[in-house]
């Protein structure tokens, strides 16, 4: 199985690449020609994404969650994924490649840099915790899907009060998809970072009896992060704003997620830093 594993950590970095590939000569191009096989190509990608993370769970007896290198690759597996189910559920097919190629960057790094490890500490056996990282991924996954929409609708807001009316007026949804997907992936996001603060909450004081603290830098950055998605989820609902004010809360709070995630992983003491 270990041999099977170092070919799929070799192999995955080009699945993505060929995957972007497609889905970017689909944007430039247009047309018929690739309208269908791309998302083939993607559901391969993920699977076989799945299939190597299912086999390091059962190789090394533990979640791939024991290291950084371990997350990136479940982070680019759960960004594609969560693109991949969007465009399932709202047939929008051409802000592919601005999403593949985030997940190509993680995966090239863990490829390059991850460890096997066999001896880890006991509570990174725990399904559970697997279950609370998973969840605080996906979640991560949709702000970081409700960023880009975002970027891609600034850009095409530019564009059309100077009058450039080229690939990207042509290729990318109109400001009201960009906006309802920035939203939609909000919204998953925010849904997700719940379940994932329901479950820490409830576990974690009992997985760290000696070390868990509320004010723990990560989670006060998550909760930060998941205070601001609802405020702007629910001013949405209330129909209270839209548009671009809606578009820059959710590129801020992207920006504070990732802030949070590099002050509370590099710079702060945190009984997160376990991996």
């Amino acid at each position: 199985m270990w041999s099977s594993i170092n070919i799929l950590n070799i192999l995955l970095p080009f699945f993505y690449l060929t995957t972007f590939l497609i889905y970017f000569y689909d944007f430039q191009k247009g047309g018929r020609k690739f309208f269908h096989s791309k998302r083939v190509f993607l559901f391969l990608t993920l699977f076989f994404h799945f299939l190597y993370l299912l086999m390091r769970t059962i190789a090394f007896d533990h979640p791939p969650i024991t290291n950084v290198f371990e997350i990136f690759t479940v982070l680019a597996f759960s960004i594609s994924f969560s693109y991949f189910i969007l465009e399932l559920v709202t047939d929008i097919r051409g802000t592919g490649p601005f999403i593949i190629i985030i997940s190509i960057l993680f995966q090239i790094i863990s490829s390059l840099f991850i460890e096997d490890l066999l001896e880890v500490r006991e509570v990174l056996r725990s399904n559970l915790l697997g279950f609370h990282v998973f969840s605080a991924l996906l979640g991560y996954s949709g702000i970081t899907m409700a960023a880009v929409y975002g970027f891609l609708y600034l850009i095409l807001y530019k564009d059309i009060k100077l009058n450039r009316f080229g690939l990207v007026f042509n290729r990318l949804p109109s400001l009201e998809v960009l906006e309802k997907l920035s939203f939609y992936s909000a919204v998953i996001g925010f849904i997700l970072l719940t379940v994932a603060i329901l479950v820490g909450i409830i576990w974690l004081p009992r997985a760290f009896p000696g070390g868990f603290s509320y004010t723990d830098p990560k989670l006060i950055g998550t909760f930060a992060v998941w205070f601001l998605y609802g405020i702007g989820i629910t001013f949405k609902l209330l129909g209270r704003w839209r548009g671009k004010k809606l578009i820059i809360l959710s590129i801020i709070g992207f920006l504070l997620a990732i802030f949070s995630t590099m002050l509370s992983n590099f710079f702060a003491q945190s009984f997160h830093s376990f991996y």
